[in-house]
C-alpha cells in the first residue's frame, strides 16, 4: 500500500479529539494488517508517510487534559508536598488563633472576677461602714437619751428634795407655833406627816416616771439597735449568696 489511505469520517456533530485518536489507532491497525509481508520474517513493510501522518494525528488529538494530568502525576510529590506544607501553616495558624482566643477568654474572664471580687469588697466596706455609722448614731442617740433622762430624774429629786425640807420646815415652824396648844399641836402633826408623806409620794412619783421615761427609751434604742444588726445580717448572707458574685450585683437596703 503505497497511497494515501481514506479515513472514514464521523457523523456530523460527533468529531471530538478522543474520537480521532480511536479513528487514527485503527486505521493504524488496518495498515499494519493490510501490509505486506517480508520473507522468512514475521516484519511487514508499511508505507512510512502514511504511518507517520496517522501518528501525528494520534499525538495531536490526544486532549490537553492528559498532558496536564501527565504534568501534575510529574509533580505529585511537588504538589503534595505543597499541599502539606499549605495545610500544617493552615493548621499552625488555626493553632495560633485558638491559643490567643482563649488567653483573650482567660484574660477577660480574670478581669471580670477582679472586678466583681472589688465591687463586692467595696460592698462590704460600704455595708461596715453603714453598720458603724448607725451603731454610733445609736449609741450617740442612747447616750444623749440617758443624759437627758439622767437630768431630768436629777432636777426632779432636788425639786421633791427641796419641796419636801419646805415641807419639814413649814411644819416645824407650824409645830413650834401651835406647841402650847395640844390640839393644834396634834392638828399640826398630822398636817406636817401629811406633808412630809405627800413630798415622799412626789418624789417617789416623779422618780417612777422618770425610771419609765428612761426604760421607754432604751426599748426604742434596744428595737433601732435588733434592725440594724438584721439589716447588716441581711447585707452579708446577701453577699455570700451566688447571686450576690456576678454582673448583676444587688444592692443592700440600708433603711432602719
Amino acid at each position: 500500500m503505497g497511497g494515501r489511505l481514506v479515513r472514514k469520517m464521523p457523523p456530523a456533530g460527533e468529531e471530538t479529539d478522543v474520537y480521532r485518536v480511536f479513528e487514527a489507532l485503527d486505521e493504524l491497525v488496518t495498515i499494519v494488517e493490510e501490509a505486506r509481508g517480508v520473507p522468512m520474517t514475521s516484519g511487514c513493510v508499511v508505507p512510512r508517510g502514511d504511518v507517520l501522518e496517522l501518528l501525528d494525528d494520534v499525538r495531536d488529538a490526544i486532549p490537553t487534559e492528559l498532558d496536564d494530568a501527565q504534568d501534575v502525576l510529574d509533580h505529585r510529590d511537588e504538589v503534595v508536598a505543597n499541599a502539606r506544607n499549605e495545610a500544617e501553616k493552615l493548621v499552625g495558624q488555626a493553632r495560633a488563633d485558638a491559643e490567643r482566643t482563649i488567653a483573650e477568654a482567660r484574660a477577660e474572664a480574670e478581669r471580670l472576677v477582679s472586678e466583681a471580687r472589688a465591687h463586692a469588697e467595696r460592698m462590704v466596706t460600704d455595708a461596715r461602714s453603714e453598720a458603724e455609722r448607725a451603731v454610733a448614731a445609736g449609741r450617740a442617740h442612747y447616750e444623749e437619751l440617758v443624759g437627758r433622762a439622767q437630768a431630768e430624774a436629777d432636777r426632779m429629786l432636788q425639786a421633791g428634795r427641796e419641796s419636801y425640807e419646805r415641807a419639814v420646815e413649814d411644819g416645824r415652824a407650824e409645830q413650834a407655833r401651835l406647841v402650847s396648844q395640844t390640839e393644834v399641836v396634834q392638828a399640826a402633826r398630822a398636817e406636817s406627816q401629811r406633808i412630809v408623806e405627800s413630798a415622799t409620794a412626789e418624789a417617789q412619783r416623779l422618780r417612777g416616771e422618770c425610771d419609765a421615761y428612761v426604760d421607754n427609751k432604751l426599748a426604742d434604742f434596744e428595737d433601732l439597735l435588733g434592725r440594724t444588726m438584721r439589716t447588716v445580717e441581711k447585707g452579708r448572707q446577701q453577699l455570700r449568696s451566688p447571686a450576690g458574685g456576678g454582673n448583676g450585683m444587688v444592692g443592700f437596703d440600708y433603711q432602719v
